[in-house]
């Protein structure tokens, strides 16, 4: 990674996870999904995440991992030629070693900084065999860790894996998406024992956002921040998220949460129940980002490329509920003003 890149990782920033638009045919609709990147880059996020669990793992049986990587590339450096800035631009990798290497590869040929390697394709390997593919694909670019909680693929990574991990030279930054305290724990601590101050902690954890972007993690006498958070939930509303982040960032150099701010975090996990779908084990998660984005106009519908996947009963109703509720998450007037612009 260079260092502009690098700088922005450490420091810490909002990067969405970043979803796929598609048509009424399943097929891929690039013009909204440049629209969908355009509107991440001047929500003021600090990057994207592109090939990940929000993209659709099945991009990769349906042909379109690379170009939509490519998409998303080209769409990035053609507005920050307007615009120059520091940008992340991370790829999901997954799959067994020798699919992890092949894609760890395309990601680096596209010129992404990063690869976020998931292991939810390992389901039965040990810590030695993990570490094994883990060190394989570093080889090949630098690695952003990610802990995906099972409920949508992932699997338990032991404490003892996360120490192991930390010792990659080539590995650069931790998702922790668990939904999980303990298994959170785990990670942070492991990070903190391995004296490796140069990996960047990151938030995955959609239903605890604020709290752990708020919470100074102590190990003895050690201490860390998680910087930012690469989040689905960053995936909508993304303005009000490069807001909140910084508002977080503010309150840990004060030294003090202000209890409106946790209120504030209380309300986004509230409206994270209804986008994910809690009620029916996350079944809509991906079709609830769909839908508030095409409530925006940014998608056209909330098509999956499973034709079996999409919103649960009840859960547009939700949606409906927690917007109402809680306006003050949403960007909608953002979106609607610069929307022609994006859809170009």
């Amino acid at each position: 990674m260079n260092n502009e890149a690098r700088a922005l990782l450490d420091a810490g920033c909002v990067i969405p996870a970043h979803p796929l638009a598609l048509t009424a045919g399943r097929t891929l609709d690039e013009r909204r999904q440049r629209a969908l990147t355009r509107y991440y880059i001047d929500a003021g996020a600090g990057g994207v995440a592109v090939g990940v669990h929000t993209t659709q793992f099945a991009i990769r049986e349906r042909g379109l991992y690379e170009p939509v990587l490519a998409l998303a590339a080209a769409t990035v450096d053609e507005q920050l030629a307007l615009a120059p800035r520091p940008f992340l631009k991370i790829g999901g990798v997954i799959g067994q070693t020798a699919q992890a290497v092949r894609e760890a590869g395309i990601v680096r040929d596209l010129g992404y900084d990063c690869a976020l390697l998931s292991l939810g394709a390992l389901k039965t390997a040990t810590t030695a065999e993990l570490i094994a593919h883990c060190r394989a694909v570093a080889e090949v670019m630098p690695v952003f860790g990610f802990y995906l909680q099972p409920a949508v693929g992932g699997r338990v990574l032991s404490y003892e894996f996360w120490r192991a991990f930390a010792e990659i030279e080539q590995v650069v930054a931790v998702k922790i998406a668990p939904f999980n305290r303990y298994q959170t724990l785990d990670v942070v601590r492991a990070v903190i024992d391995s004296g490796r101050d140069d990996i960047a902690l990151y938030t995955g954890n959609d239903d605890s956002i604020l709290n752990d972007l708020v919470t100074l993690w102590r190990v003895g006498d050690r201490t860390r921040w998680i910087a930012g958070g690469l989040l689905g939930q960053w995936a909508v509303w993304t303005r009000r998220a490069v807001e909140m982040l910084e508002r977080a960032k503010a309150a840990r150099a004060a030294g003090a949460v202000p209890g409106p701010l946790m209120a504030e975090g209380a309300a986004l996990t509230d409206a994270n129940a209804a986008l994910f779908d809690v009620t029916h084990a996350f079944a809509g998660c991906i079709a609830g980002i769909h839908e508030v984005l095409q409530r925006q106009g940014l998608l056209a519908g909330t098509w999956c490329i499973d034709p079996g996947e999409g919103l649960s009963p009840g859960q547009a109703d939700e949606i409906t509920r927690v917007m109402a509720e809680h306006p003050e998450l949403t960007d909608d007037r953002f979106v609607l003003e610069n929307l022609d612009r994006w859809m170009r």
